[in-house]
C-alpha cells in the first residue's frame, strides 16, 4: 500500500526538514524506488492480482518505458483521464521522453507520437486493456476492458489489509487542561482520527496520542488564584477557564501574586502533595469534559500530556548539549537553523522548560521506548518551523537510527467564518466545539422536519445527531488540509453539493434498493455471479469501485483524508448517474446491477467509517 523501502523513508525524512538532495540524486533515488516496487510486484510486465488498478496500469506503462527507453530516468507520468470519452488513464511521458532525447541529439524518433507508438507497442498484452490509443501530440490513452473490470469486481475485498510489522504513532487533538475545546481543536482532532483509521485499515499498528497541555506556569497561576479566593477545584471547565483568565490578569499586574504563583509552579514540579492533589482534580474535570466531546465525535485516543515527559527533559537536553546538537546562547539552550535566523529555544535562560523541551523529550521517548517507525504530528501550519527544527535535531542526533524512523508534520489551515476571518462568535470569542456540534445537530433536525421524513420523533433525534456530526466532519475533511476553509451551516446542509448530506442521501438510496431486493437476491460475496457490464453507466460504476484501494493508498501516502473524500463524492455521483439510467430490480441485467449496488453500499460504508463518519440506512 505504501512504499516501505529505506530509500523512501530517507527521502521523505529529508523532505520533511527541507534537506532535499540534488535534482540528479532525487531522480536516481526515485528511479530506484520505482524499480524496487516494480520488481516486488511483477516480472516481464505481468500484473499482480492483489495490486490496485492504478498501480497495475502505471507499472505496465513503466515496464514498457524502461525496456524501450532505458536511458530515461525520470518518473513515468500516468494519470486518470479527465474526459472518460478518451479513456480511463492517460500518459504524457512520450512528449517528455522525446524532449529529453532531442536535447541529447538522439534522432531515431521524429516526433513525440513516434515515441508514444513505441511505448504502446511495448505494453504487455495482459488483457487489462480494451484499447490503447495515441492522441494529439503524443498522449497515450488507455481504456480498461470490461472483462478485466468484471473479473476484478468479483475479487473485491473490503476487509482490513494484512497486518504489517510497522508501528505508526499519531499525535493529534491536544487541547489544554482547564480550557474548553474550541473550533480550533476541530481540525487536528478529525484529521488525526481519519489518518489513524486509514493506517489501521492498511494493516499498521497505530498509537493515537493526545498530547494535552497539563503542565507549566499556567497551573501555578490557576492554583494560586483558587487558593487566594478560596475556590474549590471542583468546578466546571468553563469556570476554570474563566478563573485562569482572571489569574493571568493578576499575574501580569500584581507582583506579589506573580511571586506566589511561581512558588506554586515550583511546588508542582517538586510534586508537593497538596499542590498535586489540586492539579489532579483540575486535570480530571477537564479530562471528563474532553471525553464527552470525543464520545460525540467517535474519537478514541490515549492521553499522554506534557507532564508525562517532564522528568525526561533534563536527560534528553543533556544528551543533545553534550553532542553539540543544541547550544547555549545568552544562558538559554537553543536549536539554530541555517534556514531561519530565529533559534528555537528549548530551555529558557532562567532554566525553565518550554514546548520545545517537552517535544524533544516526547520524540525521544516515542522513538526509543515506544519503538514507533513513523511519527505524525497533526497541528496547524504555524508550527511547521518548530517541528522542522525538532525533527532536524532528532535526525542529526541519530535518534532515527538504522530503523530510519519517519517524521511527519501534518499541517493544516484555519477555519474561517463567512466574513473571511477566523470563525468566532459575534462577541469575538472563540466558538466552543460543543456549541458548534449542538448547532449542527439542531440545524439538521430542523432540516429533516422541514423537508419531510417518515422517521419517528426518536429516529429523527438519532439521525440529527449523526448528520450533525458527519456534516461538521465532512465540511472540514473534504478540503485540502493545507488551506484555510470557510465554514457555513447553509452550505453544509446542501443536498446538491459536495456535502455529507448529499453522501448520506446517496447511501440511503442504495440501501433502499437493496432492502427492496430482499436477502434472496443479494449475495455480496459474488459467489456464482455472472457479471455482465452491458452499458457505460454500469461500467463506470464498476470502474469507480475498483479505484477505492488507490484512493486509500493516495490518502495514506499524502496524509490527506481529502483524497478519500474526493473518491467518496465521485462514487456517490457515479452511483446516482447509474441509478438514474439503469433500472435495477426486474431488469434483464438485475444480477449485475444488484451486485453493483451491494458493492457500492459496502464501499460507501467503509469510506464513511474511515473518515470517522456513520452511515444511516434511512433518512
Amino acid at each position: 500500500m505504501i512504499c516501505t523501502s529505506r530509500l523512501h523513508f530517507l527521502y521523505r525524512n529529508l523532505a520533511a526538514c527541507n534537506l532535499k538532495p540534488s535534482p540528479r540524486a532525487t531522480r536516481k533515488c526515485l528511479r530506484r524506488i520505482h524499480s524496487n516496487n516494480r520488481a516486488s510486484f511483477y516480472e516481464d510486465g505481468n500484473i499482480a492480482i492483489d495490486d490496485t488498478l492504478f498501480r497495475s496500469v502505471r507499472r505496465l506503462v513503466e515496464f514498457s518505458v524502461q525496456n524501450t527507453f532505458p536511458q530515461y530516468v525520470n518518473v513515468v507520468d500516468v494519470t486518470e483521464c479527465t474526459n472518460p470519452v478518451l479513456g480511463d488513464y492517460q500518459s504524457s511521458s512520450a512528449m517528455q521522453i522525446y524532449s529529453a532525447m532531442k536535447r541529447q541529439g538522439e534522432s531515431t524518433f521524429k516526433s513525440p507520437r513516434d515515441v508514444a507508438e513505441a511505448i504502446v507497442a511495448g505494453i504487455s498484452n495482459s488483457g487489462i486493456f480494451e484499447s490503447i490509443a495515441v492522441a494529439g501530440p503524443g498522449f497515450i490513452n488507455l481504456r480498461v476492458s470490461r472483462e478485466f473490470i468484471s473479473a476484478s469486481l468479483l475479487r473485491l475485498n473490503r476487509t482490513p489489509k494484512e497486518k504489517k510489522n510497522r508501528h505508526v504513532l499519531v499525535d493529534f487533538s491536544s487541547p489544554n487542561i482547564a480550557k474548553e475545546m474550541h473550533v480550533g481543536h476541530l481540525r487536528s482532532t478529525i484529521i488525526g482520527d481519519a489518518i489513524c483509521n486509514i493506517f489501521e485499515y492498511c494493516g499498521y499498528s497505530v498509537t493515537r496520542v493526545n498530547h494535552v497541555g497539563d503542565w507549566g506556569t499556567q497551573f501555578g497561576m490557576l492554583i494560586e488564584y483558587l487558593k487566594d479566593n478560596d475556590i474549590s477545584a471542583q468546578a466546571s471547565v468553563s469556570d476554570l477557564q474563566s478563573y485562569y483568565k482572571k489569574a493571568k490578569q493578576r499575574f501580569d499586574s500584581d507582583e506579589l501574586f506573580k511571586k506566589r504563583a511561581q512558588e506554586e509552579v515550583v511546588k508542582l514540579q517538586a510534586y508537593d502533595a497538596k499542590t498535586i492533589e489540586v492539579w489532579e482534580k483540575i486535570c480530571q474535570i477537564s479530562r471528563d469534559e474532553f471525553q464527552t466531546i470525543y464520545d460525540r465525535l467517535g474519537i478514541k485516543i490515549i492521553e499522554r500530556g506534557e507532564s508525562f515527559y517532564n522528568n525526561m527533559i533534563p536527560g534528553v537536553l543533556e544528551e543533545l548539549e553534550t553532542g553539540g546538537f543544541i547550544v547555549e546562547d545568552s544562558g538559554a539552550l537553543c536549536i539554530f537553523n541555517e534556514q531561519n535566523d530565529t533559534p528555537v529555544i528549548c530551555r529558557k535562560s532562567d532554566g525553565a522548560f518550554n514546548y520545545a523541551s517537552t517535544d524533544l523529550a516526547a520524540l525521544h521517548y516515542r522513538i526509543t521506548h515506544e519503538k514507533a517507525d513513523e511519527i505524525i504530528y497533526v497541528t496547524d501550519l504555524g508550527q511547521h518551523k518548530h517541528f522542522e527544527a525538532i525533527f532536524r535535531t532528532a535526525i542529526d542526533a541519530g535518534w532515527c537510527g538504522v530503523r530510519q524512523v519517519q517524521l511527519q508534520h501534518v499541517g493544516f489551515g484555519v477555519v474561517l467564518g463567512e466574513d473571511g476571518k477566523r470563525l468566532r462568535t459575534r462577541s469575538g470569542d472563540t466558538i466552543k466545539l460543543k456549541a458548534l456540534l449542538d448547532e449542527a445537530e439542531s440545524r439538521c433536525e430542523t432540516f429533516l422536519l422541514g423537508k419531510g421524513t417518515s422517521l419517528s420523533t426518536e429516529d429523527v433525534k438519532h439521525a440529527s445527531k449523526i448528520l450533525g456530526m458527519n456534516s461538521v466532519k465532512y465540511a472540514d475533511l473534504h478540503n485540502n488540509r493545507t488551506t484555510n476553509y470557510t465554514f457555513s451551516f447553509d452550505r453544509m446542509l446542501d443536498l446538491k453539493g459536495n456535502t455529507a448530506m448529499y453522501l448520506q442521501y446517496s447511501h440511503a438510496r442504495v440501501a433502499t434498493v437493496l432492502e427492496r431486493a430482499g436477502p434472496h437476491v443479494t449475495n455480496n460475496k459474488g459467489q456464482g455471479r455472472n457479471i455482465q457490464l452491458s452499458n457505460d453507466a454500469e461500467r463506470l460504476l464498476a470502474l469507480q469501485l475498483l479505484k477505492f484501494d488507490d484512493a486509500i493508498a493516495t490518502s495514506a501516502q499524502e496524509l490527506m483524508p481529502s483524497r478519500l473524500c474526493e473518491y467518496l463524492y465521485s462514487l456517490c455521483t457515479t452511483f446516482n448517474n447509474f441509478y438514474a439510467e439503469c433500472k435495477v430490480l426486474g431488469s434483464e441485467n438485475e444480477q449485475t446491477r444488484v451486485y453493483l449496488c451491494e458493492q457500492t453500499k459496502a464501499t460507501m460504508h467503509l469510506a464513511f467509517s474511515l473518515l470517522g463518519m456513520v452511515t444511516l440506512e434511512r433518512i
